[in-house]
């Protein structure tokens, strides 16, 4: 079958080191950390007091105040950082057929605050049911795409993919395949999360998957690193607008990379813990090499799952020794959740826009917060600990591993005309 081309030609994001785009590589490259005491709720009681909150978010500078209360936060967020990137994309609006035009979104929750909050009111209440009439549409893990599509009156194919960590990596890879399969020219995807909240800190902490460290937040999250003790809570969204490449050419659009390929794979192992031997890992990886078309040896980078949690760092170590044997030792692997935290359903597409911007600057983020081996990890990989390391990046891939064991590679290269 003749496949299409597909390309980037916008991003978005809205991160806890970086409220657009620029904010967020420059807080990449620096090794900033998104870390800090939560704002959001009164933590005190909590095992936990610390995450990766979005700071200086007003979202009346950005979405009408009617419009935005009938939104979750994380449909705020996927709205600010899809306005973004369909900015940045620059279409002419007036000629684009929106009927081959779509969004495709993920999140791993959805509408988790709103929830919260209708719960507990309920509850303290005198037992009456009163609720708000957007309770639902609010809480709904498929409604940021509809806000989107709605925003943009995009008709094209529109839902949203639920897999933990993995759903919007799987969004960008469905977003991917629509258009190279001729049944879309543009589709706007990623995804968003707001899950630092009383029952989501609550949650995880009730999961022992929390690094507790509260004396020190800021090296929290520290993946590789002998000492990491759990993952730290982030959120925020990534936005990308993937496009068919003759169609991107025909307008004059600024190309940032080409979509290579995309894999997908399952522990089939354990409800949140990884394979041992890291074998759905190794598979999604191989997956993803074989979509692309591409050989181990072809990859300059993986930005991994890296959560900073005492088995799946190992487990993806392992993997990625298990699907590039040599050639392992001469890529730069990194986990910019180090700095981010871990943001969801989010993940990937933030992780994904940061592998795109080491193609376009030569640029690789480090890994922050190493301070001691594990003896359980392979010493001569590199992580790029602790420093941003400067490469020509051709192709890198990013790794999300979601709970449930639900596995999604994707793979972005520098585009070859």
């Amino acid at each position: 079958m003749n496949l299409k081309r597909v390309v980037v030609t916008g991003l978005g994001a809205l991160t806890p080191i970086g409220n657009n785009i620029q904010e967020f590589w420059n807080g990449l490259i620096t090794g900033v950390s998104g870390a800090g005491p939560i704002t959001h709720f009164d933590a005190s009681n909590f095992k936990t007091k610390f995450a990766c909150e979005v700071k200086g978010f007003n979202v009346e500078d950005f979405i009408e105040r009617k419009e935005a209360r009938k939104m979750d936060k994380y449909a705020q967020y996927a709205v600010v950082a899809s306005d973004e990137a369909i900015k940045d994309a620059n279409f002419n609006f007036e000629t684009l057929d929106k009927d081959r035009a779509g969004v495709i979104w993920g999140s791993g929750i959805g509408g988790l605050e709103t929830f919260q909050e209708e719960v507990t009111n309920f509850n303290s209440g005198n037992g009456t049911p009163k609720f708000n009439p957007f309770f639902i549409p609010k809480m709904i893990a498929d409604i940021a795409g509809g806000h989107i599509s709605m925003r943009y009156g995009l008709r094209g194919p529109n839902f949203t993919t639920v897999s933990a960590c993995a759903s919007s990596t799987n969004a960008i890879i469905d977003a991917f395949n629509y258009i190279r399969l001729g049944q879309a020219d543009v589709m706007v995807t990623g995804g968003s999360e707001a899950a630092v909240t009383i029952a989501g800190m609550g949650g995880f902490n009730a999961m022992h998957a929390l690094s507790t460290r509260n004396d020190d937040p800021k090296t929290a999250s520290r993946p590789m690193d002998k000492d990491r003790e759990g993952f730290v809570l982030g959120e925020g969204a990534g936005a990308l607008v993937l496009e068919e490449y003759e169609h991107a050419v025909a307008r004059g659009a600024k190309i940032y990379c080409e979509i290579g390929g995309g894999g997908m794979s399952a522990d089939a192992h354990h409800i949140t813990a990884p394979h041992p031997e890291g074998w759905g890992a190794t598979k999604v990886m191989v997956n993803c090499l074989k979509d692309a078309g591409l050989k181990p040896e072809d990859v300059d980078g993986v930005n991994m799952h890296g959560t900073s949690t005492p088995l799946g760092d190992i487990a993806e170590s392992k993997a990625i020794l298990n699907v590039f044997g040599e050639h392992a030792y001469t890529m730069n692997l990194n986990s910019t959740k180090s700095m981010t935290g871990h943001l969801l359903g989010a993940t990937g597409a933030v992780e994904t826009i940061s592998c795109i911007l080491s193609i376009v600057h030569g640029i690789v983020p480090p890994t922050i917060n190493h301070f001691t081996d594990d003896e359980n990890i392979d010493p001569k990989l590199n992580f790029t600990f602790n420093t941003a390391q400067k490469r020509e990046m051709n192709v890198v891939m990013s790794n999300t591993f979601g709970f449930g064991g639900h596995n999604a590679c994707v793979l972005v290269k520098k585009l070859v005309q």
